[in-house]
């Protein structure tokens, strides 16, 4: 017996008697021959001789048993004797098989005549069924030719309805569109309708506490108009007095002049009368104009009375005049002062009701100019908003129809994933950062020509509706 291993770069063959055999051919040749892979003195280790040696000879003779491979031929044995247990009980088994399949064959061959019996009645009854359901097929065949002229008839109808049907939904949806319009501008026109009278209502208050201010400070000027015409009547007055009372003072100068100077002709004739006394006293012989000097004496003294009350009447009188003539001067110049202090505060306020004219209507330009800068402003809002409303509607009704293509469950699963990121950008910090690693859904994430739309949803599916997110974790994170 020959046993050749070869070796290659590719192959590792065995050849037993120049055959190519595998490896466990090999290895059952072996251990037939006595070299078991179980056996262990193949190779003795160092010291195992001298072990051997001086062991006792029970140990021995169990190690001369494993060495000539008794203990293995046993335990081959056994497990042979096992195989041989079950190989009978196998054959057992075949045996009753055998049996039954005898007593099934001798059972067909008896069903077999009754089968033979059966296929040539069967083979009738098709006949007839073929005839039956082939007389059923004509009818059915001229009953459908039938049906589909006529169906074509109604086809034509259904497609005129059909048309007519569209036609009229075209039209729904533009009068539709167009009463979205209307309410939304027939909305605009309320509200800008209401704040033309909300504005309107603001310019009439405006107005009439702007008429109120303008009388107040008319009033206030009419009242100084008659402040100051009351005080040109008074300064009027005071001239008129003051002329009559100069007038007065000149009549009653000429007066004062003679009385004066008939005053100095009395005291020059007293002298004169005193030096005329003297004389006549001196001379006693002359004849005299009294009959006593007693009563000269008292006429005398009351002539001198008499002109000494004129003379302090006539200057009391000139006191008088001349203290009127004083307090006349003396109020003729805070009449003046008066006056034009009352000319310039007129001038004053007329100025400052100039300036506050001024700066009303550049105010009241102003306003008209903001005023109308937020109507436009407001205007814009309403349209903006009435566009924002439009969209979000139109948005509802897209997402609804996308809600019955594509199901219920993929876009409660984005509504979900929404929520919860907004709850993440609520909280913030490392929440934050998972819902800026979130991209959206494949959808969102791409765009193409329309030409290419039923290509790419017919390609892609359901997968358009797949989440993209930077990494495993963050995916992880929005799930938990």
């Amino acid at each position: 017996v020959t046993l050749r291993r070869q070796i290659g770069l590719k192959k590792d063959q065995y050849y037993l008697n120049k055959k190519i055999v595998t490896r466990s051919d090999v290895m059952n040749v072996l251990e037939s021959a006595g070299f078991s892979r179980s056996n262990p003195y193949y190779i003795v280790k160092q010291g195992k001789i001298n072990q051997m040696a001086t062991a006792p000879d029970p140990q021995r003779l169990k190690i001369l048993r494993e060495v000539a491979g008794t203990r293995i031929y046993d335990e081959r044995k056994e497990e042979s004797r096992v195989l041989l247990r079950d190989t009978e009980n196998k054959l057992e088994k075949i045996i009753d098989l055998l049996k039954y399949i005898e007593e099934r064959l001798q059972t067909l061959e008896g069903e077999k005549e009754e089968l033979k019996e059966y296929q040539k009645w069967d083979k009738m009854r098709r006949a007839l069924e073929y005839t039956i359901y082939n007389n059923e097929l004509e009818d059915s065949r001229k009953r459908q030719r039938e049906l589909e002229t006529r169906r074509e008839t109604s086809g034509m109808v259904t497609e005129k309805l059909r048309e007519a049907l569209q036609g009229s939904t075209d039209k729904i949806k533009e009068l539709s569109r167009d009463l979205r319009e209307v309410r939304t501008k027939l909305q605009t026109f309320r509200d800008e309708k209401e704040a033309l009278q909300h504005e309107h209502s603001s310019f009439l208050k405006e107005k009439t506490k702007l008429e109120l201010h303008i009388k107040d400070l008319k009033d206030e000027v009419e009242g100084d108009a008659s402040s100051k015409k009351r005080a040109e009547t008074e300064l009027t007055a005071l001239r008129e007095r003051i002329t009559e009372k100069q007038a007065e003072l000149n009549q009653i100068r000429p007066e004062y002049e003679e009385m004066k100077r008939m005053e100095e002709d009395c005291t020059r004739k007293l002298s004169l009368k005193e030096q005329k006394r003297s004389e006549l006293y001196a001379k006693q012989g002359r004849g005299s104009q009294f009959t006593s000097k007693h009563e000269r004496d008292n006429w005398i003294q009351t002539e001198l009375k008499s002109l000494r009350r004129n003379i302090a009447d006539k200057r009391v009188q000139i006191d008088r005049l001349g203290a009127d003539l004083k307090k006349d001067a003396k109020r003729k110049e805070e009449l003046e002062a008066k006056i034009d202090e009352l000319t310039k505060e007129l001038e004053n306020n007329r100025s400052s009701i100039d300036n506050q004219n001024k700066t009303f209507y550049d105010m009241k330009k102003k306003k008209d100019s903001l005023q109308n800068e937020r109507n436009d402003l407001w205007r814009q809002e309403n349209s903006m908003q009435q566009n924002h409303n439009m969209l979000i509607e139109e948005k509802a009704k897209k997402d609804q129809l996308l809600r019955s293509m594509v199901g219920k469950t993929i876009l409660n699963g984005r509504d979900s994933v929404r929520k919860v990121l907004q709850i993440f950008r609520e909280r913030g910090g490392s929440y934050d950062s998972v819902a800026k690693n979130y991209y959206g859904m494949l959808i969102e994430n791409f765009d193409c020509g329309k030409e290419f739309y039923t290509a790419v949803e017919m390609t892609a599916g359901n997968k358009l509706f797949h989440h993209i997110v930077e990494n495993d974790k963050v995916g992880t994170r929005i799930l938990q």
